[in-house]
């Protein structure tokens, strides 16, 4: 009946009509029957039978996203130290110590760099376990704290006309800390280092003329993208790795315990770098959607076609083969999920958030269990969808939360209980 009711809305198309738009559904009862490929199971057919197997079948995904959907990261890009600009041991009234560190991309001191916003708890006994994440709009928007600088160039959420002047401001100094309760996460024994991603590379098509790829780019600025060179979402989780050089070398941090967290399009880098650098421990994907958690295949909410359309900057340019015949993708959100295995992984979505599709947000932890099964760990653990605020799941875990598209301190909450569980020592 599904397959009947499928195929009436599509039978008025023609192929240049599909080529251009594709119709947005968030009725359930409307999803196609779609079939999804097996984590488990190699390119060559050969099935995949333990976990030193799965290595094998892992080195494969890899390749396969890298090419159909978020580009290959460049092999030997620069690895520079990173230095401490600035140290206050007393910071957040003597919470906290805070860091400010400068991390260069490239070879040169011109840029582009990070400056990584660091705030470790003062009195712990022991290295501490860190949450990694872009913000969106500087790391003076996390914070009340005056000593934290604005951003030096283009600032994310402004016009996107392809001026790169948009400025940050002192007017929107803390905007965000509802979605960064770093005293929270200061009590709870955590450490939180945030970074804003317009330092890597600003977020418009074109944008990337000023950023990274273009600053590594062998034709510079005239570069033309293979179709399987990286897009944006691949730039920003390297951008992350390097963070995480850096994290690894701080004496107050536990290298082996750091969290990488991320919101909507950051939701799906934190995946994409979980997935590619294995340092990370964990992996927090928050409302990612499509080209994060989300399963392609299912038809509901923002779909390929959409999201490359919206944002043709952020993926490689093959992904755009497959906007109108997603099922001839050879991979799914599902197998991304798994590519972060053993590690565990968090995955939630919001009930009013229904483009990014939080029913297809589960079942891509849901078809990633079998790859965790075969480490001995229990998976999202449960057939159907949980209730709203009810999460679920053991090393994958995954919660719909009331209320809309947001980083919320509900989210939070159960965030820090999870990294509890996994990452923190018992007598921390």
């Amino acid at each position: 009946m599904l397959a009947l009711r499928f195929a009436a809305v599509f039978a008025a198309w023609c192929p240049v009509a599909a080529a251009q738009t594709i119709p947005i559904n968030e009725d359930e009862a409307s999803v196609p029957p779609y079939t999804l490929p097996d984590p488990l199971i190699f390119r060559s057919g050969r099935p995949v039978t333990n976990a030193s197997s799965w290595s094998w079948r892992r080195t494969e995904l890899l390749e396969q996203f890298g090419d159909h959907v978020y580009g290959r990261t460049p092999s030997g890009l620069p690895r520079r130290a990173a230095t401490v600009v600035s140290i206050d041991r007393q910071a957040l009234g003597g919470l906290a110590t805070r860091k400010i560190v400068r991390v260069p991309l490239t070879r040169k001191d011109s840029g582009p760099y990070i400056d990584l916003l660091v705030y470790l708890p003062n009195g712990a006994r022991r290295q501490v376990p860190v949450f990694l994440g872009y913000n969106f709009d500087g790391n003076h928007t996390v914070t009340t704290d005056p000593k934290v600088p604005l951003p030096r160039g283009w600032v994310a959420n402004r016009p996107k006309s392809g001026v790169t002047d948009h400025r940050a401001t002192e007017a929107a100094r803390g905007s965000a800390a509802e979605s960064w309760p770093i005293t929270r996460i200061l009590e709870r024994g955590y450490g939180l280092a945030t970074l804003y991603y317009g330092d890597v590379e600003p977020d418009y098509d074109g944008g990337w003329h000023v950023g990274l790829r273009g600053a590594v780019a062998r034709g510079g600025t005239n570069h033309v993208f293979a179709p399987n060179e990286w897009g944006a979402i691949g730039a920003w989780a390297w951008g992350l790795s390097r963070a995480l050089d850096y994290l690894v070398t701080d004496p107050g941090v536990d290298g082996r315990r750091v969290a990488v967290i991320g919101h909507s399009r950051l939701g799906k880098t934190a995946l994409w770098a979980g997935a590619q650098d294995e340092r990370f421990a964990l992996v927090i994907a928050n409302e990612s959607g499509e080209g994060g958690a989300a399963l392609a295949r299912r038809w509901f909410g923002e779909t390929v076609w959409r999201i490359n359309t919206s944002f043709p900057h952020w993926f490689c340019g093959r992904f755009k083969d497959y906007n109108n015949n997603v099922s001839e993708l050879p991979v799914d959100q599902h197998e991304l999920v798994a590519l972060n295995a053993p590690r565990p992984v968090y995955v939630a979505s919001a009930e009013e958030d229904r483009w990014a599709d939080p029913r297809g947000e589960f079942l891509s932890l849901k078809h990633a269990d079998p790859v965790y099964a075969l480490f001995g760990l229990p998976g999202v653990g449960v057939a159907d969808m949980p209730g709203i605020n009810e999460p679920v799941g053991g090393t994958l875990r995954y919660h719909v939360r009331s209320g809309k598209h947001d980083l919320t301190a509900y989210d939070w909450e159960q965030y820090l209980d999870f990294c509890d569980r996994h990452l923190k020592f018992p007598t921390q």
